[in-house]
């Protein structure tokens, strides 16, 4: 075995050894016209975060802010998903309408409150992305006016569609080097409580 597969050499570690920084890793250049699948985060290769559904609001957004990432996928007890929670739905207004609806406190709330039920949600096929630009991404995105876009390919064995794809709009953005905000997040609370105030 030490014959077919010889040792490599080694150096000692240079004083002036750095690690490398995600900015300065080389990457391709990225355009509307680019692959989908280029601007794509694999959940195959990135495991996806998620968090139970009776986690508290505030633990779930340390987790984001630990990850350094601005979507959870929400899971049961027995690790089902039930859902999507965003940084938009534990900072927006959800929140605030959940308080004054039910009467509930902020600490009181849970991820179940404010996320995205399974039910309501969308996603693509990896077929249709795989042959896809970017420029369609952009599109389509900005149609749904959704920072997040799920893409999900059919298990053959199951029966069942897997989620193995996600799109953001802030990850597209910089790898575009481009803004693409394509919803506006009430930031004050008077914005919030006068949409609460006005709602039909």
């Amino acid at each position: 075995m030490e014959n077919q597969y010889p040792f490599l050499p080694t150096i000692a570690l240079p004083s002036t050894t750095d690690l490398i920084r995600l900015d300065a890793r080389p990457r391709r250049s990225v355009t509307l016209d680019s692959a989908a699948l280029e601007v794509m985060t694999d959940l195959k290769l990135v495991d996806p975060v998620s968090v139970h559904e009776d986690t508290p609001l505030d633990d779930a957004h340390r987790a984001m802010i630990g990850r350094g990432i601005r979507l959870l996928f929400v899971t049961d007890a027995a690790g089902h998903l039930t859902g999507l929670v965003t940084a938009t739905d534990l900072l927006g207004e959800r929140p605030m309408q959940c308080m004054l609806g039910h009467g509930k406190r902020r600490a009181d709330l849970l991820v179940r409150d404010v996320m995205t039920p399974r039910v309501e949600l969308e996603a693509l096929k990896l077929e249709d992305v795989a042959s896809a630009k970017v420029g369609h991404m952009v599109a389509t995105m900005k149609q749904q006016g959704r920072q997040h876009a799920l893409v999900v390919e059919l298990n053959p064995e199951t029966g069942h569609y897997e989620v193995c794809g996600l799109f953001s709009t802030s990850h597209m953005a910089r790898r575009l080097g481009i803004s693409l905000n394509f919803i506006r997040v009430p930031q004050a609370f008077s914005e919030i409580q006068h949409s609460l105030l006005h709602e039909s």
